[in-house]
Parts: structure tokens; C-alpha cells; sequence
């Protein structure tokens, strides 16, 4: 970001007072830098089918935190425009951050949410809480608002794990919708074209207190029948060696499951489904 005077001092902006938020800044000072700047003029439209568009995200919980998964599929209409997308990412220590929609400003707007709490602790010496990371993501997705009526709306899925929590209840899910609203999930949740058949997955797979290696089981399972029935999910490519993105957070912060992880419990997956095709049952 170009900021700096004739010579070598920073521009007075930035010797301005003003709030915590990195966003505001940006609104105030460089508002072509947000990903929420109006792409169009108005009354032109965009074509959704044109600009890639990443799907299927969920989250849950399990005895040590919460997990977050996503497939690895983007679509351009009926075509697949990347088989390797990553949705999945950690927003600092003990939060991450998924997202469903189009993957230009989903990865843009990602890439300012991990700057805005960055910017945040910074100036305030204290990080944000997690119910305040939410409430700030929710207000960056309403700033995108315009965007999302043309057809490219970007939708979260925010997870994290909460240190101030009571025992027990230290993983927290919160999905939002494209106007910012904001909601706070228990156990569960999904989003993206996938997600009803992956949260129908979910409902029968889910149980509390679940170890990680459970719980990443269940969220391959749930991506796996998402892929299954909706053309823009992907499943595990056993070819190309392409799975699912899994990651946790627990106490000791934000941890990806590695390749050989992934890819063992991705076979693992596989391999039941060629013996029960419909997918495991529901504990009783």
C-alpha cells in the first residue's frame, strides 16, 4: 500500500488517530484496496458462472477443541475451474476461517480478516475476543453486500477455540449469511452448495466427545456425500492424491492434519464406502 510523502516519512494518515480497525482505515484512506470496493458500475450486473466459486466447508466439535474441514473443488459454471482450492485457513492462534462462495474475494477478504485482528491486538495490546472476531467478520461480509446482490457473495465459516470458555465448551462454530447476519452453531455446521447432505451426514455421524481422529472420519464422510450428490463438491481424488483440507484447534492452537494424515483417513473413507455405499450408520 503506497502510504509515503516526497521523501522518505510515512504519509500523515498514518500518524492519525483513529479506531483499532485495520477495514476503517483502508475505507477512509484507500478504499480501492478493500475486496468489498463495487467491482461494477451501477446497473451492470455481474455473471456468477464466469468468476470460480469454491464449496463444500463444515465444522464440529470433539472432545479436544473443534475441527474444520473443506473439499478442494471450485466450479465456473458447469466447468471445474481448480481441483486443489484451499478454503481452510487460520485466521491467528486458536481461530480459523473457511469460506464458500466466489474465491477471488473469499481469499481476499481472508487475507484482511487475519490482517484485521493482527491490526487489532497491535494497537490495542490485547487480542480480540472470540465473540468479537466474530461480530468484526460478520461486518466486513455486510460491507460486501453489493457484491453479493450481483451474484458474488462470499460466506464464511468461522471456528475457534475459546480459552474463556467453560469446561467442556471451548470449541465454538459461528455461520453467517451473505447480508453479515451472524449465528452461533452448536455441534455442527456446513456451508456451500454440499452442505444440506453434508450437515444430513453430520446429523447421524456426530456424537459428542469424540476423539480427532473420529471426528476427522465423520467430516470426510459428510464432505464424501456431499460430493456425491452436488456436482461442485469435490471427493477425494485417490489419483491425484488431492484430500480434503482438515484442520483443529485446540488449547495448544491451530494445528493442520498432515498429508499422510489426511490421505490415510481419506483411503479410509474410501475403502468403507466401496463396502457400505450409503455411508456408516448412526451410533446408537
Amino acid at each position: 500500500m503506497s502510504g509515503h510523502d516526497t521523501g522518505t516519512r510515512p504519509a500523515g494518515e498514518f500518524f492519525t488517530p483513529g479506531s483499532s480497525s485495520f477495514t476503517e482505515f483502508l475505507a477512509a484512506h484507500r478504499p480501492g484496496l478493500l475486496p468489498t470496493a463495487p467491482p461494477f458500475p451501477d446497473g451492470v450486473r455481474a455473471a456468477p458462472d464466469r468468476f470460480p466459486h469454491g464449496t463444500t466447508v463444515l465444522a464440529l466439535t470433539f472432545r479436544d477443541g473443534v475441527l474444520i474441514a473443506g473439499d478442494r473443488r471450485a466450479t465456473m459454471g458447469n466447468l471445474i475451474a481448480q481441483r486443489d482450492l484451499e478454503k481452510v485457513h487460520p485466521a491467528d492462534d486458536h481461530t480459523a476461517v473457511a469460506f464458500a462462495g466466489t474465491v477471488g474475494l473469499a481469499v481476499d477478504m481472508v487475507k484482511l480478516y487475519r490482517v484485521e485482528l493482527t491490526h487489532f491486538e497491535k494497537i490495542e495490546g490485547t487480542p480480540m475476543t472470540l465473540n468479537a472476531k466474530a461480530t468484526r467478520l460478520a461486518t466486513m461480509i455486510r460491507q460486501n453486500l453489493g457484491q453479493a446482490m450481483q451474484g458474488l457473495a462470499v460466506v464464511p465459516l468461522l471456528v475457534g477455540y475459546d480459552l474463556t470458555a467453560p469446561d467442556g465448551a471451548h470449541g465454538r462454530i459461528f455461520g453467517f449469511d451473505v447480508a453479515g447476519g451472524l449465528y452461533e452453531k452448536r455441534d455442527f455446521h456446513a456451508e456451500g452448495s454440499g452442505s444440506p447432505y453434508a450437515r444430513g451426514a453430520l446429523k447421524k455421524l456426530f456424537t459428542r466427545g469424540m476423539s480427532r481422529r473420529e471426528a476427522a472420519l465423520a467430516a470426510l464422510h459428510a464432505l464424501y456425500d456431499a460430493a456425491d450428490d452436488d456436482s461442485a463438491t469435490g471427493g477425494p481424488d485417490l489419483n491425484r492424491r488431492i484430500y480434503p483440507i482438515v484442520s483443529v484447534i485446540t488449547e495448544d492452537g491451530f494445528e493442520r492434519l498432515p498429508q499422510a494424515e489426511t490421505e490415510e483417513l481419506s483411503r479410509e473413507t474410501v475403502a468403507q464406502r466401496q463396502d457400505r455405499p450409503d455411508g456408516p450408520h448412526a451410533t446408537p
